[in-house]
């Protein structure tokens, strides 16, 4: 299944098992962006992004690893 930007609680559980010593709350919209982007499932236009879906993969992430 290919990832798009907006397929947030997917994108969080890959980065979760992509990157399990991260700590989502500490992570740059940056790196965050770049993260996705190498994820091999995501194929979305890099441009389609921005900080209010960066922030909601964020947030799903968190809630990811709270369960």
């Amino acid at each position: 299944m290919a990832l798009k930007w907006t397929d947030t609680l997917d994108i969080a559980i890959a980065l979760d098992e992509t990157h399990p010593d991260a700590d989502p709350r500490r992570v740059n919209f940056v790196d965050l962006r770049n993260w996705v982007q190498d994820l091999p499932e995501f194929e979305d236009d890099p441009a389609h992004t921005g900080e209010k879906i960066l922030e909601a993969i964020q947030m799903a992430w968190l809630e990811e690893r709270e369960e």
